[in-house]
């Protein structure tokens, strides 16, 4: 019998060091193959750099990439610590569709039960949105905003076909302003919340290693 291929491994990336921390604070067992948490650095050109350059690995060739962090939410009624699964990730270099967001959302719902969790176009931004241009970007269709998930997505599928995802966690919302992250109510409770996340994120992963049928 020929040897079975080494599993898929998944790639996981975030931009703050306070992002990747929650990250690291809660892993454990449980992915379906190899895990890599990288940490990109703020903004579009170094989730690109980042990325690109951690996919050029061989070892990562055939990795799953799954965009997290925080985020500021678009609509009303959105609260620090909900939870955003990209339907896809939107910025002026392209659009990408994400993979199983219905896993993913099903997922979080059971890891983390009474958070909610909103589903829709993920758009990018290179600098932190504010006031009007919220509601510049929520008449687009989008429903949350982040200055890395698109080109990280993006670069992902550019140097090979895998599959994509993106959850971001609310740290900032039209009703819930919040000027520095992790020193405000809101800011706790979205890092709580990124640190429960990784079961969902395990969970979709091994999904995406069965026989389709």
């Amino acid at each position: 019998m020929s040897p079975q291929p080494a599993p898929a491994p998944l790639l996981i990336a975030c931009a703050l060091g306070i992002e990747q921390l929650a990250l690291r604070a809660g892993e454990r067992g449980g992915a379906g193959g190899p895990v890599t948490v990288l940490r990109t650095g703020m903004g579009p050109r170094a989730a690109e750099r980042s990325v690109t350059r951690v996919l050029a690995d061989p070892a990562l060739s055939r990795a799953a990439v799954l965009a997290t962090g925080f985020c500021a939410g678009l609509a009303p009624g959105m609260h620090p610590g909900d939870l955003v699964v990209a339907e896809e990730t939107r910025d002026p270099a392209g659009t990408v569709p994400c993979v199983a967001t219905d896993l993913l959302v099903k997922e979080l719902a059971r890891t983390i039960p009474g958070r909610t969790v909103h589903t829709g176009p993920l758009t990018g931004s290179d600098h932190v949105v504010r006031g009007q241009e919220r509601s510049d970007l929520l008449g687009t269709g989008a429903i949350a905003v982040d200055m890395e998930s698109a080109v990280t997505l993006l670069s992902a599928v550019r140097t090979g076909e895998r599959p994509v995802a993106a959850v971001r966690v609310v740290v900032d919302a039209p009703e819930h302003e919040l000027v520095r992250i992790g020193t405000l109510r809101g800011g706790i409770s979205a890092f709580r919340v990124l640190r429960a996340v990784l079961p969902a994120f395990y969970e979709w992963h091994r999904s995406l290693l069965l026989p389709r049928r």
